[in-house]
């Protein structure tokens, strides 16, 4: 049963995301006035097609994606061609995919908070506070209870922990409870580089008298949550990547299709608001990684637009660009290949890619 719940999860979440992305061009592509000969689900060989008006739709073989093939990608000579519009255009259209892989979370989200869903609920507690740190300065202490930060209440320890690293190097207002059961608001920064084994506060946080309560939100509240959460989930990938160049975190392991897998797997077993919120997560995670300036890539292709304009209309011509995109797409499959080699033997020796 967990392999069917794995694989029926999977492959629903990657067809979300995937149909979202591809919508996003065919829709633009057709605004645009540029002729969509395919919209394929997963790549070739073909399992069927149907034609409607000029265009095919398709299922293929090979579940791990999809496209939008439109007339004369690279060769602005073809008739309704991407590439005999303006630069304008092509950038609308080749990142319109990554902008609907950004717009979907706000719905999956809000879904998310509509179903009902298991909240962990406890006292958040300092444990222990280190001399000089940004806490030990504000004034907190061992055994005080942190209610809130910036007015959002904190639950449990995920709840800091978020909040926390959404603010990294600016100033957060925290509101604590003192052993005396009086209230203090305090204000500190958390350290975007914290001596080791600190963290950004300085303090070791525990949750005290933790239930699990069943929650879900009416529309009308879950809606502006959603959009909440998603900006929020922004900025965390931000800081992230800002935390990697300025070398106060290391690149994790990478996941291929079979490791994706997995992790649904897992995430489905707890239910269907956090499944919507993998669901989300992952589609943040495909937005950025198709506008990364590689071939093949939607951001490799609007590189070569961007060129194009900075030479004030100069083309590469089609026969190289068409080449380059096809040498990176094998590059990308040889590479995905190795990926999943390296989820299955984690596999096979009993390995979750969940910590």
């Amino acid at each position: 049963m967990d392999i069917v719940l794995t694989i029926l999860s999977f492959f629903g979440v990657l067809a979300i995301v995937i149909v979202a992305h591809e919508l996003g061009h065919f829709a633009t592509a057709k605004a645009c006035g540029i002729k969509v000969e395919e919209f394929g689900l997963g790549y070739p060989p073909r399992l069927f097609g149907i034609k409607r008006g000029e265009t095919v739709y398709s299922l293929n073989v090979i579940p791990l994606g999809g496209f939008t093939k439109m007339a004369g990608e690279e060769d602005p000579n073809v008739e309704r061609s991407l590439a005999s519009k303006g630069v304008g255009a092509r950038l609308l259209v080749l990142s319109a995919g990554s902008l609907m892989n950004a717009i979907l979370p706000f719905l999956l989200l809000s879904i998310a908070f509509m179903v009902p869903h298991d909240v962990w609920i406890g006292q958040v507690t300092v444990e222990e506070v280190t001399e000089n740190s940004p806490a030990a300065i504000a004034g907190v202490i061992a055994g005080d209870t942190i209610i809130s930060i910036n007015d959002k209440p904190i639950n449990n320890t995920g709840d800091l922990s978020r909040y926390i690293q959404l603010n990294l190097g600016g100033e957060i207002t925290m509101l604590v409870e003192h052993d005396d059961a009086s209230q203090e608001e305090v204000k500190l920064s958390p350290r975007w580089r914290p001596p080791e084994g600190e963290g950004a506060i300085g303090a070791t946080i525990i949750t005290k008298d933790s239930i699990v309560e069943s929650q879900s939100e009416p529309f009308w509240r879950a809606m502006p949550m959603g959009v909440g959460q998603t900006v929020e989930t922004m900025v965390l990938f931000k800081n992230a990547i800002l935390s990697l160049f300025i070398g106060t975190a290391t690149v994790g392991g990478v996941a291929g299709p079979v490791g994706i897998a997995q992790i649904t797997g897992e995430v489905a077993k707890a239910g269907i608001s956090p499944l919507l919120e993998w669901t989300a997560f992952f589609s943040l995670n495909l937005a950025i990684l198709n506008l990364l300036p590689l071939p093949a890539l939607d951001g490799g292709r609007i590189v070569f637009v961007l060129l194009e304009w900075v030479r004030r209309g100069k083309r590469i011509s089609p026969k190289r660009e068409g080449l380059v995109h096809l040498i990176g797409f094998a590059m990308l499959m040889v590479f995905i290949l190795a990926v999943t080699f390296q989820d299955i033997m984690r596999i096979i020796s009993g390995e979750s890619i969940i910590p």
